[in-house]
């Protein structure tokens, strides 16, 4: 299908999806969410796809929602956000999570508001030094969104994840490395070609063995340890019924390079 807000394209088995409204810093209107649905469900569907990048066209990476696309005005009556919450930005954030494929995240400008949670809701976030985050809900009187109050406290504490919130104050791809927000923080000029070179490395791996992986640290973080050793036996039976181990195990043992095929 034709996208008119986001490029999506697929190459060494990566599919890279760039937020295409560098104008409003790639802000989200009904109309993008509507094409992520249709490229995610692409993804899911397409067995060649074996790793997904996001990234943001322009200066800017996500500038959240696009106030421009509600009508809202000052003394108007009551709005109902949660309508916007429940038909777009949790059915992506839900297909972000869920997907069994790695998710990399290349934010390359500024992340505000569901630009963020859009980042946090990726498997591995890498940053242009040049970049800010900023949790730009308490601007406008409204709550973090987009998993972002489920993921912010896991990743960088809850004090931490308190002040970002109620403040809005920005912090710098430093800053967020070192709390432990995002992965790598790595120099503008040369974002785009790692963040290629690791989603074209993830697309040669055993891709059923990581989405194992992802859900087994995703459902950890609200199982008890019995529970969890639980989940890790199952899914170790899962991964050792796959050809992907046979062909790890014997690439291995004849001292070769693997060639796992993600099935």
């Amino acid at each position: 299908m034709s996208y008119q807000t986001i490029d999506y394209s697929v190459s060494e088995g990566v599919a890279t999806l760039c937020l295409n409204r560098p104008q409003s810093l790639n802000s989200f209107t009904v109309e993008m969410h509507a094409e992520l649905k249709a490229a995610l469900k692409e993804i899911r569907n397409d067995k060649a796809v074996r790793c997904v990048l996001f990234t943001g066209a322009g200066k800017g990476f996500c500038a959240g929602q696009d106030l421009n696309d509600r009508t809202v005005s000052a003394g108007q009556g009551p709005v109902d956000l949660g309508e916007s919450v429940e038909k777009n930005y949790n059915p992506l954030i839900r297909s972000i999570t869920s997907l069994e494929k790695p998710v990399i995240c290349a934010v390359n400008g500024v992340a505000a508001g569901a630009g963020v949670s859009l980042a946090l809701a990726c498997d591995i976030v890498l940053a242009a030094r040049s970049v800010k985050f900023v949790m730009a809900f308490s601007k406008i009187g409204v709550i973090p969104d987009s998993g972002s109050t489920w993921h912010l406290p896991r990743a960088i504490g809850l004090p931490r994840a308190l002040g970002l919130a109620l403040t809005g104050d920005k912090i710098t791809a430093e800053q967020a490395q070192q709390w432990g927000m995002i992965w790598q923080v790595i120099d503008d000029e040369q974002l785009m070609d790692e963040a290629r070179q690791m989603a074209e490395h993830f697309a040669t791996q055993p891709t059923k063995g990581l989405a194992l992986i992802k859900r087994a640290l995703r459902q950890s973080m609200g199982n008890s340890l019995e529970q969890q050793l639980e989940l890790e036996k199952d899914f170790m039976r899962l991964a050792g019924r796959t050809a992907d181990y046979a062909e790890g195990v014997a690439a291995f043992i004849e001292k070769r390079a693997p060639h796992f095929k993600g099935e």
